[in-house]
């Protein structure tokens, strides 16, 4: 079924004997039958897993882990399994040894990034000594002999644990090339002239750290007064506590704002609490409703009573009518995975007493917007003054559980499910935006904006009103 070796071979086969080569048999099997049985206690959205599957792929990682040639090699196989769970907070880490020779983006003389455009794997960003020989906006129409999404799917995809199609196909592009130091490809361009080139490509380290176009340097924290007494405020994440401090510092310009912009495209998560201290600032509201949680409830005996139920077991007959029988119904999800605890919840209460800004406010979002930014965003839900703007969020949130596996190696696994107040789901769905803003590549490449003009014309025409 996983065909793991012919696949890892295709591109490790020169630099398997560099890469070390540590776990015994025992950690090897250990690992595998470690990460299975916490995703079979712990993983909250078991229900949706094809269990005769998974339990198969799991005695095949079982048969094949122990014909990998390096831990390299048998974390990818480990990371493969993962995969099949499609989260976003389940993952496996590889060990540091690992890690280290890890490259994405580094061949010796060349450097380049690739991202997913119009189902395209488009190079956006070159080192800058080969901007001409390599263009930025050239497609990767080929890599190793096969079309460049064909590859992606066998060799690339397999390996990313996502939520989400889309935030799985954004990855699959930044990850198209990757691999251990060392690995070889060929690659076939297609410039933005039409012109094909072949590159022959090796991961090493690139000198060169000038890339064309050059980065954009975003602060943790960054604010600007735009037109019509329009303030900008990007919250880049929620992982520093120190965000809450630059917050307080521009909070008295922010004051004199008519609207207001916020923008998480670039905010991968961090600390809930963190963003829920900001946005109470930004309302008038005693209180706001965040996510609910959930957790799997696991009880030995009610798993062991419902695995001999069916749905009819369920149904108490009465003379007037019909009834569930709540101890059969728990015995009967209990077995089926489907049983949850759900945590006490209250609206998060706002406890500032300082000045609040209640003006039109317009919130970017994108891909990247994950995890922390996600309950900031289903926090500001009901707020009436806030518009959502760009694209679908990251779609996957959670509280992770983490384990320490052989040889330095790491993994989670989700223990916590998230949804909207009254019920709806946005894990492996994405919260959508009010107004879909999505940048063309020829925008993209001219470091055009759009979502923030597009954002600029919606406020201006509001505050005209």
């Amino acid at each position: 079924m996983l065909r793991i070796l012919p696949a890892l071979l295709l591109f490790t086969t020169t630099l398997l004997a560099q890469a070390p080569n540590s776990l015994s048999r025992a950690d090897r099997l250990y690992a595998v039958s470690r990460f299975w049985q916490e995703v079979n206690y712990n993983f909250v959205f078991l229900d949706k897993v094809d269990r005769q599957q998974w339990d198969s792929l799991y005695k095949e990682t079982l048969l094949r882990c122990q014909e990998t040639a390096s831990d390299y090699e048998y974390y990818l196989l480990l990371q493969k399994l993962c995969a099949s769970l499609k989260d976003g907070h389940t993952n496996v880490y590889f060990p540091n040894e690992v890690a280290k020779n890890l490259y994405t983006t580094s061949f010796g003389p060349y450097r380049f990034f690739i991202s997913y455009f119009d189902q395209k794997y488009i190079i956006t960003r070159v080192n800058a000594s080969k901007k001409e020989e390599v263009p930025v906006g050239s497609e990767i129409v080929e890599v190793n002999g096969l079309p460049a999404a064909t590859y992606a799917n066998r060799y690339v995809k397999p390996y990313i644990a996502s939520s989400t199609d889309y935030v799985l196909e954004s990855q699959a592009a930044y990850d198209l090339l990757k691999g251990y130091i060392g690995s070889k490809y060929t690659i076939v361009i297609k410039t933005p002239a039409g012109v094909l080139k072949t590159l022959k490509l090796e991961h090493q380290p690139t000198e060169e750290k000038e890339v064309y176009p050059p980065f954009e340097n975003r602060a943790l924290l960054d604010h600007k007064v735009m037109d019509h007494g329009v303030h900008y405020l990007a919250l880049n994440s929620f992982e520093n506590i120190k965000i809450d401090s630059l917050f307080h510092d521009v909070l008295p310009q922010l004051y004199k704002a008519k609207g207001l912009i916020i923008d998480l495209r670039y905010n991968g998560g961090g600390n809930t609490n963190i963003g829920f201290d900001i946005l109470q600032y930004f309302t008038h509201a005693k209180s706001l409703a965040g996510s609910k949680s959930l957790t799997r409830e696991h009880q030995a005996a009610y798993k062991a009573w419902g695995a001999f139920m069916t749905p009819a077991d369920t149904i108490v007959a009465q003379a007037d009518g019909e009834s569930s029988n709540e101890e059969a119904v728990k015995c009967y999800l209990m077995a089926h995975d489907q049983f949850y605890y759900t945590f006490p919840y209250t609206p998060t209460k706002v406890w500032t007493k300082d000045k609040r800004l209640v003006v039109p406010t317009v919130v970017l979002m994108g891909n990247n917007t994950a995890s922390a930014a996600e309950d900031f965003l289903i926090y500001a839900d009901a707020l009436p003054h806030f518009t959502y703007m760009g694209d679908k969020s990251f779609g996957s949130t959670g509280q992770p559980y983490l384990f320490n596996l052989p040889g330095g190696g790491r993994a989670r696994v989700c223990t916590k499910k998230d949804v909207y107040p009254d019920g709806r789901e946005f894990v492996g769905y994405g919260i959508a935006p009010d107004i879909y803003v999505k940048p063309s590549l020829e925008q993209y490449l001219s470091n055009k904006d759009v979502v923030l003009e597009k954002a600029m014309d919606y406020l201006g025409d509001k505050l005209k009103k």
